[in-house]
């Protein structure tokens, strides 16, 4: 029997980062384009359609936008999820295929493999944004790890937080799993076969799959 494979978002899932990113979008929102309440809008974008979103026009304005963000990625603390480096290592250890599947860039990465190194050790691979022609909601993110895994919808868990990712994740036909970690249980359950607030009681929910 073919054993699961888990894909993993990276901000809200793995790393307690988007309270983090609430406060630098909702600030350019404010400061740039008149929406204090940007950042809602932006989750699970990469930072490209965010800039062009925001600057359709301007240019110049999203190379200023784009630094200022990579000097406050440089500042920020990557915390991980309760329990998520724990079940990686779970993962890693007994065999399981695992990836990490953001719509961050590559530059993005760097700052977490500075401050986190150990996380490239944890999965299998790191999906990023340039490696897929649309970004979530569409689901080709997702397509693409189970294909590179040679895995099936139905043996792929998907863990994801924003509406973005979770739409993404539905449409790709695995099993989701969302985390309320940025947005309610009540807002992210119809997305999903299991809400879950951390990874702290992970093993309890999937039991089964993970024997």
């Amino acid at each position: 029997m073919e054993r699961a494979t888990f894909l993993f978002d990276l901000d809200g899932v793995i790393f307690d980062t988007e309270g983090q990113y609430t406060i630098f979008w909702d600030g350019i929102g404010r400061d740039y384009v008149g929406d204090p309440d940007l950042a809602s809008k932006l989750k699970g974008e990469t930072i490209s359609q965010s800039l062009i979103r925001c600057f359709p026009e301007d240019a110049a304005m999203r190379e200023e936008v784009r630094k200022k963000l990579y000097e406050f990625e440089a500042l920020m603390k990557f915390e991980y999820v309760p329990g998520a480096f724990e079940f990686l290592e779970y993962l890693k250890a007994n065999g399981f295929k695992s990836a990490i599947v953001t719509s961050s860039n590559r530059d993005k990465m760097s700052q977490v493999y500075r401050s986190r190194p150990e996380i490239r050790s944890l999965v299998n691979r790191v999906f990023t944004g340039e490696e897929f022609a649309r970004s979530k909601p569409a689901p080709d993110c997702y397509i693409l790890g189970m294909e590179v895994f040679g895995a099936t919808p139905g043996n792929t868990y998907i863990f994801e937080d924003s509406f973005n990712g979770l739409e993404a994740a539905k449409a790709s036909g695995g099993h989701v799993v969302a985390l309320a970690t940025t947005n309610s249980t009540e807002e992210v359950a119809p997305y999903a076969e299991l809400v879950i607030n951390d990874f702290s009681d992970i093993f309890h929910h999937l039991h089964d799959v993970l024997l």
